[in-house]
């Protein structure tokens, strides 16, 4: 082979060498592009995924909400459901007090005559009985009738406050009881120990034993009493005091009676 053919073939080599080293550059260079196109896609993606992320869980949060609020709307409709229950029932119990206080009102205007009358009527009462007690009854009555008069105390206290004295009054009745007091006897002045026996016998005995009466309830005056019945009379008052167990005694007894 010729120098002329050697350099051509040279120069052959060199150029194809060239145009293969330029293909290979380019190529990596697209490689490069690619690879970075690729990178950028998912850097991306990578972004877009965290938004999606982001997204979703906003969006359980506030699917969480509104199934907590719906839950809170259903128990606030039970409660409201109750509540105007309540409220109906308590419109209607106004209403029920409402007239229950214009009944009370027509009540009152008509108890008030009634207690009137039954004050009159018990005074009149212990001015007719026998007379034991005789001040603390009167006063028993005078109390009645300035409540009667006082705007502060209630009717239902009033009314049960007059229905109180009748009951002591119907127990007097039925109990024995003794005091002490001060009596004029065989025209003195006399410290006496009383003795009532339910409403059947009302005695007294000096302190000194010596002189008994009885109440005589038609005459309305005492009547001395033999001295035959000290002892059961002094018997009685020791049980009326509680000194002596409950037993049989005798006593005069008002016929009257």
């Amino acid at each position: 082979m010729n120098l002329s053919k050697l350099a051509k073939a040279c120069v052959c080599t060199t150029l194809a060498t060239l145009a293969l080293s330029t293909q290979a550059q380019s190529e990596n260079n697209q490689l490069d592009n690619v690879v970075a196109q690729g990178q950028k896609i998912n850097q991306s993606a990578s972004k877009s995924q965290l938004r999606v992320d982001a997204l979703n869980d906003k969006t359980q949060s506030k699917l969480q909400q509104f199934k907590t609020v719906n839950k809170e709307i259903d128990g606030l409709q039970v409660y409201n459901q109750q509540m105007q229950t309540q409220l109906d029932n308590q419109l209607a119990e106004l209403a029920q007090i409402k007239e229950s206080m214009t009944q009370v009102s027509i009540i009152e205007r008509q108890v008030s005559p009634l207690m009137s009358r039954m004050i009159t009527t018990l005074e009149s009462f212990v001015e007719l009985d026998v007379p034991f007690l005789p001040q603390e009854r009167a006063q028993r009555l005078a109390g009645l009738k300035k409540m009667m008069e006082r705007a502060d105390i209630a009717v239902a206290e009033k009314f049960r406050r007059v229905l109180e004295a009748y009951q002591v009054e119907v127990d007097y009745g039925r109990t024995i009881e003794t005091y002490s007091g001060l009596l004029e006897v065989a025209g003195s002045e006399r410290d006496v120990d009383f003795l009532r026996i339910g409403r059947v016998s009302f005695v007294y005995q000096t302190r000194d034993g010596n002189h008994l009466g009885l109440w005589d309830q038609q005459s309305k005056s005492w009547q001395e009493l033999p001295a035959k019945y000290r002892t059961d009379i002094n018997k009685a008052l020791r049980i009326a005091r509680k000194q002596l167990a409950p037993d049989l005694i005798m006593v005069p007894l008002d016929l009257a009676e």
